[in-house]
């Protein structure tokens, strides 16, 4: 190929991006104007979007994180369902089940009748309130994209994300997400309180007579080749290595100093992934063509916090995963 050709090339897919970058942008401003006070929780759920992950809000009762689930299915274009986990709830109450029909000439036979689980974006409200093995249910579905139903396969819908919450307080008949289901999250967002202004503005916002409505930015289409042009970003050298080093100094053994003996398990190859797109997904909202060092550490918390433990002597010595999260960071900076 010649070298006008190629520069032609580049050029298209320079402007591509840029258009892209644009409507991530439009649709992360009409979240925002729904969402008051919440941008780093916005950006964070917008990058585990476009990233193709899932995602983990932890925080208190009544900061919007359902109202942030249903205002990025109408911005996004996407089919959303809301799943209230409870401690009577059962796999088939997510996944669907068989039902045996007869038909008017008396034959019988099973039908499949789908369940919440077949949407595009599933909010799993109170994740951590049903039973181990309600919550395993969705184990193969977020992972492999597809259910088995009394030895049927049924494949879900593409894309397929899901955006759980849980209280961080609120622990009597909860029971806590084992290891492997963690680590299907790509990040954990934590939830806060909004800033005083912002409070003012979800005050008049949400107690007058017209409130605030998300508009669509997005279709499935242009979500899909937004996913599509993250994974092609490409990513320097110092980037990797940085992502290398952080993810690999946080498990056992690995750390040096005050860690050494503080962390109980860490992270394993997923988190990399994870923060290989994460950072590039970044990159994007913000309208750059490539992640940069600072995208690493701006989101090695939500990446690594849930997917590490500390020891019983850390933390009766009162060191936390956020404290140990930041040690960490430092040595790539």
């Amino acid at each position: 190929m010649s070298a006008e050709p190629a520069e032609r090339m580049e050029d298209a897919i320079i402007r591509a991006a840029e258009t892209t970058a644009a409507q991530v942008r439009s649709a992360r401003a009409n979240i925002s104007a729904v969402i008051f006070g919440q941008q780093t929780v916005i950006d964070q759920a917008l990058i585990t979007i476009l990233s193709g992950g899932h995602a983990l809000l932890v925080g208190l009762p009544g900061l919007a994180k359902t109202k942030l689930v249903e205002t990025m299915g109408t911005v996004l274009g996407l089919d959303a369902r809301r799943i209230q986990f409870t401690p009577d709830l059962m796999p088939s109450d997510i996944l669907g089940s068989e039902v045996l029909e007869e038909s008017a000439t008396g034959k019988r036979a099973f039908r499949f009748i789908k369940g919440p689980v077949f949407t595009q974006l599933l909010m799993a409200d109170e994740i951590n309130r049903a039973s181990p093995r309600t919550q395993s249910a969705l184990l193969q579905s977020m992972q492999e994209y597809h259910v088995t139903v009394a030895g049927e396969r049924h494949d879900l819908p593409r894309p397929f994300h899901v955006l759980a919450t849980q209280n961080p307080l609120e622990q009597e008949g909860t029971y806590p997400l084992p290891e492997a289901q963690l680590d299907r999250f790509l990040m954990q967002v934590d939830v806060g309180y909004p800033d005083l202004e912002a409070e003012r503005r979800i005050l008049f916002d949400t107690t007058g007579a017209e409130e605030s409505r998300p508009q669509q930015a997005l279709s499935v289409e242009d979500l899909a080749a937004a996913q599509r042009l993250v994974r092609r970003l490409p990513v320097g050298d110092s980037v990797v290595e940085a992502i290398l080093t952080l993810v690999r100094s946080a498990r056992p053994g690995a750390a040096k100093g005050e860690l050494a003996q503080a962390i109980a398990w860490g992270p394993g190859p997923r988190a990399s992934q994870a923060l290989m797109l994460a950072v590039r997904a970044r990159a994007l909202i913000d309208g750059r063509l490539a992640p940069s060092v600072e995208d690493v550490v701006a989101l090695a918390e939500p990446v690594l916090k849930h997917r590490m433990a500390l020891s019983f002597a850390a933390r009766a010595d009162g060191m936390t995963v956020e404290t140990a999260v930041s040690t960490l960071v430092r040595a790539i900076r």
